[in-house]
């Protein structure tokens, strides 16, 4: 680990994990570090990530800052990296409300935007 950690800050990769910020439920797209925004967007696209590795990141960031096992990124997050791993059908319901959620947080105005 290359960084300087604290007790309340944590990381086990380059992405912190702020531990007095945790389940926070109130997230905007400012708290969002960058390559975790990448990634929910890459989730939300047309073309989202195929590396599940990746995806797991993304989710295990959406547990811990957004509304924990509740959190709708969280949800698609692993349900997108059970589809990588079994290659069955992903749950539609679950990406609609993905979407939403997304709006929500302030990712986008419209969930049309994010496609």
């Amino acid at each position: 680990m290359s960084q300087q950690q604290s007790a309340d800050n944590v990381s086990i990769d380059d992405i912190p994990v702020d531990i007095d910020n945790t389940q926070s439920e109130d997230i905007g797209p400012a708290d969002v570090p960058k390559e975790i925004e990448s990634i929910t967007r890459g989730l939300a696209s047309e073309q989202p990530p195929t590396n599940p590795i990746v995806v797991l990141k993304a989710a295990r960031w959406w547990y811990l800052h957004g509304k924990g096992g509740a959190d709708p990124a969280f949800h698609w997050a692993i349900e997108w990296a059970r589809h990588l791993a079994t290659d069955t059908p992903s749950d539609i319901n679950q990406f609609d409300e993905f979407l939403e959620y997304l709006v929500t947080v302030g990712f986008a105005d419209d969930t049309a935007e994010l496609r």
